[in-house]
């Protein structure tokens, strides 16, 4: 018996979806299609039948992961305060599989397929212009923007690299004041 089109999306759907949660939580390489796939309730013989090759998944599931933070992106337009403390948060840190890709997943994608590393880009640059549009009129209001991004996302990253609790939250909450000063 056949499954139909409106099944087989949903399948993609949830293939996807667990590829976008793990790949933040493990790395992309660390975790494999057979598990994914498992953890989807699926067999890995059904994986071609949805993604070409794992770097097709690995995109996909990145593109389905930056939804977790257009929260982050709209509050920026309006209250960029809020998105930052947001972002540079505990509940972010603590949050890998549901947090910003970006942060996550930052040294395997520089590692990652061209394709991934152009929806990346294309993305972190998409973000460091609305933070320039955020921040009070200057000069050099892109280079700041550079700054503030790079904060956020190395903050996060370090944050959850330490095993200091201590130290983890004062990298957190230093990264937040400074960013936070960029606004006054």
């Amino acid at each position: 018996m056949g499954h139909s089109q409106a099944d087989k999306q949903a399948t993609h759907q949830r293939i996807g979806e667990v590829a976008a949660r793990r790949f933040r939580e493990r790395g992309i390489d660390g975790i494999s299609v057979g598990d994914i796939m498992n953890e989807a309730g699926l067999t890995v013989g059904g994986f071609y039948k949805h993604f070409e090759s794992r770097d097709a998944l690995v995109t996909e599931a990145f593109i389905l992961a930056l939804r977790d933070i257009e929260h982050i992106q709209d509050a920026l337009r309006t209250e960029p305060q809020r998105a930052a403390s947001t972002y540079v948060s505990t509940s972010h840190r603590n949050n890998l599989g549901r947090g910003c890709p970006i942060s996550a997943l930052v040294n395997d994608v520089a590692r990652a397929p061209d394709a991934t590393r152009e929806v990346f880009t294309q993305r972190v640059s998409g973000i460091i212009d609305l933070l320039a549009q955020s921040l009070p009129e200057a000069d050099d209001a892109q280079e700041r923007a550079v700054m503030i991004f790079s904060t956020w996302v190395g903050s996060i990253a370090l944050a959850r690299a330490v095993k200091d609790p201590v130290l983890s939250d004062r990298i957190i909450g230093g990264a937040l004041a400074a960013v936070l000063k960029m606004y006054d």
